[in-house]
């Protein structure tokens, strides 16, 4: 992958030199979550950033997210944070509720704190789906949550400048 395709809308191209991200990743579905960890270092390093071990930072599951998410946003110390997990669809309804409240929860989350939370969760019918997703065929969609984030930190930090 490549940067190649994101740009601030500056123009320029983005750059994570200096971002403080935290990469939160569940480990459900861990054969799918690893790859798009995986992507989001590579979107973040290519980039030009850095990502300290103590900022990847691994929960059981989706359901997790929202919790977490508003405490690291809380310390102060992240510029935004990258959620990477996979949530597919069984026989049972358990997936409506667990992907629906970790996207609630993100959303709300952010809104509370300012720090923008990219949403690299994927909520896929099918195992092929996720994996598709996650360095398959259609890309890597941690990958592309990275770029989000550095967007949005980016963003954010020049509407600041300008107030």
């Amino acid at each position: 992958m490549s940067t190649d395709n994101y740009s601030q809308p500056s123009g320029g191209k983005l750059s994570a030199k200096g971002l403080r991200l935290a990469v939160v990743v569940s480990r459900f579905n861990g054969f799918v979550t690893d790859k798009l960890c995986e992507g989001a270092l590579e979107a973040i390093a290519e980039a030009g950033g850095t990502i300290p071990k103590e900022d990847v930072i691994q929960i059981p599951g989706a359901w997790e997210f929202p919790v977490l998410v508003r405490a690291l946003a809380g310390t102060g110390k992240y510029d935004a944070i990258v959620c990477l997990g996979a949530v597919i669809r069984g026989d049972t309804p358990h997936f409506d509720y667990v992907a629906g409240e970790a996207a609630r929860g993100i959303s709300d989350a952010t809104a509370a704190t300012g720090v923008p939370m990219a949403f690299g969760i994927l909520t896929t019918n099918t195992v092929e789906q996720a994996t598709d997703r996650a360095g398959g065929k259609l890309g890597n969609k941690g990958y592309d949550a990275a770029m989000t984030a550095i967007e949005m930190a980016l963003t954010l930090r020049g509407l600041r400048a300008r107030n």
